[in-house]
């Protein structure tokens, strides 16, 4: 009598459950770390006050800077829309951020000895599901707590369903892009998922620029609906959930690892406080994606005119970059409607930020010494003629973007944005970071100077423009 097919809850005769996995695991780690259950409790006790004490002090340094008259006072009802398109927004590069971690990751070694083996996938992911769903609910229910505080609501009732909407939606985010993280590729509903609430902001925030600048403003409503939302994510977040669980077992071991890649590549920039680290396994992720191109002649001309068009080339074929370079006019209009008195700063931050997303030419020639040496010529060549894109870049937005702000004394555009331009071409030709620099010993602890001033680079002549806009202004 032949037996029928295994399905993937079962296992091998003799082959641990994960929960008895999970338990030697938690032994072994035991015997590595002398710290009680009462020291962690105590350390998350400090840490839950720290952020609740200097959180409510940052929310009220906000809600008084909003209504000082340095930023200059807006219509509530044009704020009001643009929090809105600016969660929309955020949601869209949360649902990005989640597809990029996966948002369930292993470790390299939880994959050989874990994922690899006949234990039940599901078993062994669903408490970090679970966690990853607590923390997010969390996460969302305190960041429903700020928006409402910042736009004036006081009410402990009111913010209470602020906490439970922002709750609801962070469990269903979260638990379908587990669901996406299951699926098949080639299925289009998560990019269609995440693409939604971006256009869906791009479009509030066109129609409050053009009502506010050329009619009377949009009306802001008489109650804020988060009792709506809070009733719509529910039914959400439980499908979203039971959808999930059910997908576990197809979560296969390639997306676990790929998601810790990016967590990994992130904890190390950020401890290292080298950001390319990140931007590296970024950007060749993004060029993995394209695969392949068509490859089409440059029109003849001497080698600086054909490393031009290869340049402007790139653009072609990153046309996220193109994007948010559109995409921060709109952004610094509404900034100039929202924030009257910080128009002008504002200019030159998005400035910065669009004409950094024109730097990728310039990056790849100033990070990498054997393609200046395959391309020939001096390096200052090779850079001149890779600040290029971005400057005209910089300058076409600059003038795109001119009538959001008061113009001031007439040498005061041309030397910003020329200023901009060097930032941009400063952080761009940033040399790897040399960790042997001095450091200095103040009461705060060791402070690395030298590291902090080449991190620094392009940042720190943007922040003295900013100082100079607004003292001239």
């Amino acid at each position: 009598m032949t037996a029928g097919p295994a399905t993937i809850a079962e296992a091998p005769a003799g082959v641990p459950t994960a929960r008895q996995v999970r338990t030697h695991l938690r032994k072994a780690r035991s015997r590595h770390h002398d710290h009680s259950l009462g020291d962690v409790l105590g350390d998350a006790y400090v840490m839950v006050l720290f952020v609740g004490m200097y959180g409510w002090f940052a929310i009220s340094a906000s809600r008084d800077l909003l209504d000082s008259p340095t930023v200059g006072q807006a219509e509530p009802g044009v704020r009001w829309w643009l929090a809105v398109a600016a969660l929309l927004a955020g949601a869209g590069l949360t649902w990005r951020g989640l597809r990029a971690l996966g948002p369930l990751l292993v470790t390299p070694a939880t994959q050989s000895w874990a994922t690899s083996a006949p234990i039940d996938r599901r078993a062994w992911l669903a408490p970090r599901f679970v966690l990853l769903l607590v923390g997010a609910a969390a996460g969302t229910a305190a960041l429903g707590v700020v928006v409402a505080a910042l736009g004036g609501v006081s009410d402990p009732s009111a913010l209470g369903w602020a906490a439970a909407a922002g709750a609801g939606w962070g469990a269903a985010a979260l638990a379908l892009s587990v669901v996406a993280q299951s699926s098949r590729s080639g299925r289009r509903w998560p990019t269609v998922a995440g693409a939604v609430p971006m256009v869906t902001a791009a479009v509030i925030t066109a129609l409050v620029v053009l009502v506010g600048r050329f009619g009377d403003g949009l009306p802001r409503p008489a109650t804020t609906p988060t009792v709506a939302l809070f009733a719509a994510a529910v039914p959400l977040a439980v499908v979203g959930m039971i959808l999930a669980v059910r997908a576990l077992p197809s979560v296969d071991r390639a997306t676990l690892t790929t998601g810790a890649q990016f967590a990994n590549a992130a904890a190390t920039a950020t401890i290292l406080l080298d950001p390319s680290l990140l931007a590296g396994l970024v950007e060749s992720r993004r060029w993995r994606r394209i695969g392949r191109v068509r490859s089409r002649r440059f029109r003849p001309g001497p080698g600086w005119w054909a490393l031009l068009q290869a340049d402007v080339r790139r653009l072609r074929r990153h046309p996220s970059a193109v994007l948010i370079w559109a995409a921060l006019i709109g952004v610094q209009y509404a900034a100039a409607l929202a924030l009257p008195g910080l128009a002008g700063a504002a200019q030159v931050v998005f400035a910065y930020l669009a004409a950094n997303r024109l730097t990728g030419g310039l990056r790849s020639i100033s990070r990498s010494p054997g393609l200046r040496r395959a391309l020939g010529g001096s390096d200052n060549l090779l850079r001149g003629i890779h600040v290029v894109v971005p400057a005209v870049g910089a300058g076409l937005w600059w003038l795109l973007t001119l009538p959001s702000v008061d113009p001031g004394p007439a040498w005061l555009a041309p030397t910003l944005a020329l200023g901009v331009v060097a930032a941009a071409f400063r952080a761009g030709t940033r040399p790897p970071i040399d960790y042997g620099g001095a450091t200095v010993n103040t009461p705060f602890g060791m402070i690395p100077v030298d590291l902090m001033r080449q991190g620094s680079r392009g940042p720190a002549l943007l922040a003295v423009l900013v100082l100079v806009q607004l003292f001239l202004s």
